[in-house]
C-alpha cells in the first residue's frame, strides 16, 4: 500500500471496532486483522480492501507513469520465519478473491509453502 490508502484503511478497521496489528518497514506498510472474524464484517473489510487497493493502483500508476508495473503481490511466510512475497498477476488475485476470501487465499498459499519446504512424496491416501 501506498502511505494515504493504507491510513485510509486503518481509519476504517478502526471504525469497525477492530484494531489491526501494523507493520511498516521501509516501502511495506502491512495491516493485519484477527482471523476469527464473522462472515459478515469480513464480507466489508474485503469490500474496502479492494477499493483501496484500486485507489493504491491510480496513485502508483500516477507516480510512476510509463515505468508502471502493473503486479500484486501475496505474502508467503516460510517456516523459518521470514515473509517474501510472490508476485502475481492482478487480475488473478481478484479471481481468486472472487471466490476465496483473504484468509483461505492464506490458508492455500501457507499449504503450497509448506509443501515445497517439507515434500512428502506419500500419496494424500497414506497421509
Amino acid at each position: 500500500f501506498d502511505e494515504r490508502p493504507f491510513s485510509d484503511f486503518i481509519v476504517f478497521l478502526k471504525s469497525l471496532g477492530i484494531e489491526p496489528e501494523t507493520v511498516i518497514k521501509s516501502e511495506e506498510w502491512v495491516a493485519s486483522v484477527p482471523d476469527d472474524l464473522d462472515d459478515e464484517l469480513d464480507e466489508k473489510i474485503e469490500t474496502r480492501y479492494e477499493q483501496l487497493l484500486e485507489m493504491n493502483e491510480s496513485l502508483v500508476a500516477e507516480q510512476e507513469g510509463e515505468n508502471h508495473i502493473h503486479t500484486a503481490g501475496i505474502n508467503v511466510t516460510l517456516s523459518d520465519g521470514r515473509v517474501v512475497q510472490a508476485s502475481i498477476d492482478p487480475s488473478l488475485v481478484n479471481r481468486l478473491l472472487g471466490v476465496l476470501s483473504a484468509d483461505e487465499l492464506g490458508v492455500l498459499v501457507s499449504a503450497i509453502a509448506d509443501a515445497v519446504e517439507n515434500p512428502d512424496q506419500r500419496p494424500l491416501c497414506q497421509r
